[in-house]
């Protein structure tokens, strides 16, 4: 899906993960993230958020809640996270990051409350009263209060299959009442997702917008000012503006960050992309080659990859997509004109967090290329890094 904007944004990241699969340095199954860009990213993000007085959230899921892009992040600008899960977040504690939002995808489970409220999330996201009140009950014992974001889910709203949840307007009228009398919340905003789709190559917000937008004018006669609105999904430098003009206060760059939200397919906006997935050809069989899989994602779009031994060989072969029951036990790219041993670049959307891949940080790629570190798909280092010959 990015394998040609890859190549005339950021080529040298394509050789280097060449180069570091064919010396032995990084095995197939590995995707390489390229941090300085990854940085360059964060920091224009951080300046149009605060071109337009919005706060960010960086996600951290589609990089495997990768401890050293974190701080990287931070360092750029943007100064807290989102955890897609209560797992993240502990992640992402430990490695010093701040945790500005957690429980938006996945509710906290109810014997996790006190680990995540030790954590000193800024918000935390609930689906009903029954979360809102497990979580006040842990905060009263706790002798502290926690700042909560209702998530709206009104029956007609975009939801994903698998992501269902949160109050529907009417649920919202009946709970209100419940939902204040609790001692140990406080209802500071609301969010829902996706607040925004790309569909041929254009932006446009969800009707989960209009859904929030109600709810929040409900809540304003209850006398709540002020309140956030959380509108994550393709949070990028060209959508920001579109989200502030409907009246978002926060945004959750992910993809964004590595270059890779469905807009990045084009090269006129300004985050560059920063991450390829590095495989090897391990057999050929019925005129077609496979490459070792393990980090392939059924939503990635991809149509290409690169396959060849030197820079200078590399072609570009067409891929056939995985069909949604397989194993990820292998890639499959339509032609038997390569060879065992070569290594097979691609680049498109994933989660790393829901694969067994693992991570590559490489640091310094203009000029004296550095591998931080090799890290599992949840943040985990394995290896440190080293210097790589860049010959």
């Amino acid at each position: 899906m990015f394998l040609e904007i890859t190549k005339k944004r950021n080529y040298k990241l394509i050789d280097i993960s060449l180069k570091l699969h064919q010396q032995g340095i990084i095995d197939p199954n590995t995707y390489v993230l390229d941090l300085d860009t990854i940085k360059e990213n964060a920091s224009m993000l951080n300046k149009e958020a605060e071109r337009l007085g919005m706060e960010l959230f960086f996600m951290t899921k589609q990089i495997g809640r990768n401890p050293a892009v974190a701080n990287a992040i931070v360092e750029a600008g943007i100064k807290k996270a989102v955890a897609v899960d209560p797992w993240e977040a502990i992640t992402l504690s430990k490695a010093g990051i701040q945790i500005g939002h957690v429980g938006h995808l996945v509710q906290i489970p109810k014997n996790m409350i006190r680990t995540i409220l030790k954590l000193n999330p800024d918000y935390i996201t609930v689906f009903s009263y029954e979360n809102a009140k497990n979580i006040s009950d842990i905060a009263n014992e706790m002798g502290k209060s926690q700042k909560i974001f209702l998530r709206i889910a009104e029956e007609n709203d975009y939801i994903y299959y698998g992501q269902e949840g949160g109050f529907t307007l009417s649920r919202l009228f009946e709970d209100i009442k419940k939902l204040e009398a609790l001692k140990a919340v406080e209802i500071a905003g609301l969010t829902s997702f996706p607040c925004l789709l790309i569909k041929e190559n254009k932006p446009s917000v969800t009707p989960n917008v209009a859904s929030m937008q109600k709810a929040n004018e409900f809540l304003k006669e209850k006398g709540y000012e002020h309140l956030e609105l959380n509108m994550p999904s393709a949070t990028s430098t060209e959508t920001m503006r579109l989200l502030k003009e409907h009246g978002a206060t926060q945004g959750e760059p992910g993809h964004a960050l590595t270059g890779t939200t469905p807009l990045h397919t084009e090269d006129f906006l300004k985050e560059r992309p920063a991450m390829t997935y590095v495989s090897e050809v391990s057999h050929v069989s019925n005129k077609k080659a496979y490459v070792f899989g393990g980090g392939f994602y059924p939503r990635s779009h991809m149509k290409c990859a690169l396959v060849g031994s030197s820079s200078t060989q590399l072609k570009k072969v067409p891929v056939l997509q995985n069909e949604p029951g397989h194993i990820d036990y292998y890639g499959t790219l339509d032609t038997d004109c390569v060879h065992i041993g070569d290594t097979a670049i691609f680049a498109f959307r994933t989660q790393v967090f829901v694969t067994h891949a693992k991570i590559a940080v490489i640091q310094g790629l203009s000029s004296s290329p550095k591998l931080i570190g090799i890290y599992d798909s949840v943040g985990n280092l394995l290896s440190d890094g080293q210097t790589i010959d860049n010959e």
